[in-house]
């Protein structure tokens, strides 16, 4: 069983949303961050919950060598964009992606998620429209605009 695999059976399994998983390999002490979520928010005692889930079934299952650090969070305000339905559900918000190839001369991208595709996504940039394909997302993430 595959980590995000085990980590999904964990969250849902308690009713929580799975926004995404890194998994920081280190020469000592590697780290797990999961992000959780759920339609009225995410407290501490959530986070503390899952942790608890999720240590026991990766116990089990025992997919990471060596030692390893579990932090599980709320995906926060500039909440991870991974899975086409985080796209969905987010469009008309501003976003801040990176591409792994170019896209008309370049890799970043801060800007309104203006559609979702099948295939991909449209990031509007100062009035450009930039169509990126799924697999070329190297990270998205919401980007809200603070009032200064």
């Amino acid at each position: 069983m595959r980590i995000e695999e085990i980590v999904e059976t964990g969250a849902s399994a308690l009713g929580y949303e799975l926004v995404a998983v890194e998994y920081l390999p280190q020469r000592k002490n590697s780290l797990l961050r999961v992000y959780i979520d759920s339609p009225d928010g995410i407290t501490l005692d959530d986070c503390e919950k899952v942790s608890r889930q999720i240590s026991a079934l990766l116990d089990v299952e025992d997919p990471i060598k060596g030692h390893y650090m579990l932090e599980v969070s709320s995906p926060g305000v500039e909440r991870p964009l991974v899975k086409p339905e985080h796209f969905e559900k987010f469009c008309g918000e501003r976003v801040k992606v990176t591409t792994y190839g170019m896209h008309l001369g370049r890799k970043r991208f801060t800007g309104q998620l203006t559609h979702v595709t099948e295939l991909g996504i449209v990031v509007e940039v100062d009035g450009e429209a930039y169509d990126l394909p799924f697999d070329d997302i190297n990270t998205a993430k919401l980007s809200p605009e603070w009032d200064n």
